[in-house]
């Protein structure tokens, strides 16, 4: 238990109803601490010592790395692992559906970024750069295997660092309704795309993006000025793995010819469209999105 964790007046010896293991890496990567978890939220662990391959359908547990914490769910089996990478505002629910069809081809792993979901708020906002390192740690502590990354939104733009800065990680990428379009770079720009966006969407898409933006927090200012500063194009260029860009027809926030233009800077990569969807056609209507994923895995 670290001081900063530790409940204000309670015994050290003091057990939790029900244990979770929690993994802090600080500066030795490879020694596990062990901090006593929200009971509520985390009612066991899972432990790197379970093997990757194994069916398991774990509650979610924390990784902290450098400061920073994520939450993560894991769910499924098999030698394919996607990840699930979520865009700003949002959580690793949103890809519940998604997730339902996923988990019968494979293992799904299903992150809060920090900040996000139930993820705790890092003392900084984390950039791009920083969130992508952090998730490469947990992907190196938990050794899944065959990766294939699948960001969504602003998560297009960690799982893009992910493989430039990690590139031996994953083997491939899956890039849905990549940010931030360089004609649009703005809040501004970006909030009035997306509202043109959602006033054509289903309640279903509407209630779940307005619950995970309250879980957001306070600091959404802040995250948004992090994916807006961000380059994605300075590290199209630098992946090698195979990656699938994959838009929504009706897509106002990624537009078709931002998404040609990340496929030309790419050095494999491949464009498919979801007819008649907008950018959050994962959580409209999961199953034509997951069809391409799943194509584009089975040919790795």
């Amino acid at each position: 238990m670290t001081g900063a964790d530790a409940p204000t007046g309670a015994p050290c010896h003091r057990r939790a109803a029900v244990p979770v293991r929690v993994f802090a890496l600080g500066p030795w990567p490879g020694r596990p601490q062990h901090e006593p978890p929200e009971r509520r939220r985390y009612p066991r662990a899972v432990t790197p010592e379970h093997d990757a391959r194994a069916a398991e359908d774990a509650p979610p547990y924390r990784f902290t790395h450098a400061g920073a914490t994520v939450v993560v769910e894991e769910t499924g089996s098999g030698d394919r692992t996607f990840v699930l990478v979520h865009g700003i505002g949002m959580g690793r629910r949103v890809f519940g559906d998604l997730t339902d069809v996923l988990r019968a081809h494979g293992r799904v792993i299903a992150i809060d970024q920090p900040g996000y979901g139930a993820a705790p708020e890092p003392v900084r906002t984390l950039t791009m750069e920083r969130t992508a390192d952090l998730l490469a740690a947990f992907l190196r502590y938990r050794r899944p295997p065959g990766i294939v990354l699948v960001g969504h939104s602003m998560g297009t733009q960690v799982v893009t660092e992910i493989t430039a800065r990690h590139p031996d990680l994953a083997e491939g990428i899956v890039l849905v309704a990549p940010t931030v379009d360089i004609e649009a770079r703005s809040a501004a720009r970006q909030l009035g795309r997306l509202a043109r966006d959602l006033a054509v969407e289903s309640p279903v898409v509407l209630v779940k993006g307005a619950q995970e933006y309250l879980h957001a927090g306070p600091n959404l200012r802040r995250k948004m000025h992090a994916m807006l500063a961000h380059r994605p194009e300075d590290a199209y260029g630098r992946i090698d793995a195979p990656a699938l860009v994959l838009r929504g027809e009706n897509d106002y926030v990624s537009p078709r010819g931002w998404c040609e233009t990340v496929v030309a800077l790419l050095r494999d990569g491949r464009l498919a469209e979801v007819a008649g969807h907008g950018h959050e056609t994962m959580i409209r209507d999961p199953r034509p999105a997951a069809e391409h994923i799943l194509e584009f895995s089975d040919g790795l």
